[in-house]
C-alpha cells in the first residue's frame, strides 16, 4: 500500500491544530540510520486506509519529497469522538533487519468444529493479534486459526499454529492460548436433566 507525506518545519501544539484544521494529520517517521522526520499526511485518506486490516499488518510504501521508503505504521492516536486522526507514527524498515509486529488472527471453521456441532459449546477468542518476529518481506496480513478440530471443553494453544514461513511468535515464556471452547452452563444442566 501507498502513502503520500509531505515534509513539515513547525512543531507544536499550535502548529499541529492548524495543520488539522486544514484537514492534515501530524506524524513522524523514525528507525534505521536517518534522523527523525516531521512528517503531515492527508487527514481523510489516512482515517479511511487505518480502517483496512492490510494497513496495520503490512509494509507500506511512504513517499516523501518524491523519495519512497519502506515503512511500518506502529501507533496513532484517534479523537475521542470526531471521526479525526491526531497523530501517525512510522518506523522505518530495514529489508535485511529483522522486525517485531502484531499480527491479526482470523479465526475460521468454528461452525463445523466438533465442539460446536455435536456439543452446543461456545468458542470464545482469547488471542486477537500474536506478537511476531520475521523479516519485513515475509510479514504476514493475518495468521488463520482452524478451529474445525476442535472438540468441547479443549483449547488451541500458540504453539498449534500453521505459522508462515520465515515467521516466529515471540513467545513471553509460555504457550499462551488461543482460542478455548466450553459449554454454557444452562445446556449442560438441560442435558443432565434429560437424562
Amino acid at each position: 500500500m501507498k502513502v503520500v507525506a509531505f515534509a513539515r518545519t513547525q512543531q507544536g501544539t499550535g502548529a499541529s491544530r492548524r495543520l488539522r484544521n486544514a484537514g492534515q494529520t501530524p506524524g513522524i517517521i523514525y528507525g534505521g540510520a536517518a534522523a527523525p522526520e516531521l512528517i503531515a499526511l492527508d487527514g481523510n485518506a489516512l482515517f479511511h486506509a487505518l480502517k483496512k486490516e492490510a494497513f496495520h499488518g503490512s509494509i507500506l510504501d511512504l513517499e516523501l519529497d518524491g523519495k519512497t521508503q519502506k515503512v511500518l505504521l506502529r501507533d496513532f492516536q484517534m479523537h475521542a469522538y470526531k471521526q479525526l486522526v491526531l497523530h501517525a507514527d512510522f518506523q522505518r524498515v530495514d529489508a535485511s533487519q529483522p522486525i517485531h509486529a502484531k499480527v491479526a488472527l482470523h479465526f475460521v471453521n468454528a461452525e463445523i468444529s466438533p465442539a460446536v456441532k455435536l456439543s452446543g459449546a461456545i468458542v470464545s477468542h482469547v488471542l486477537n493479534e500474536l506478537d511476531v518476529s520475521c523479516l519485513p518481506g515475509q510479514l504476514p496480513e493475518f495468521i488463520t486459526v482452524d478451529l474445525s478440530t476442535l472438540e468441547a471443553g479443549q483449547s488451541i494453544h500458540v504453539s498449534q499454529l500453521a505459522l508462515p514461513e520465515g515467521v516466529t511468535v515471540v513467545a513471553h515464556g509460555q504457550d499462551q492460548t488461543v482460542a478455548t471452547s466450553s459449554i454454557p452452563r444452562g445446556a449442560a444442566t438441560a442435558e443432565a436433566a434429560a437424562e
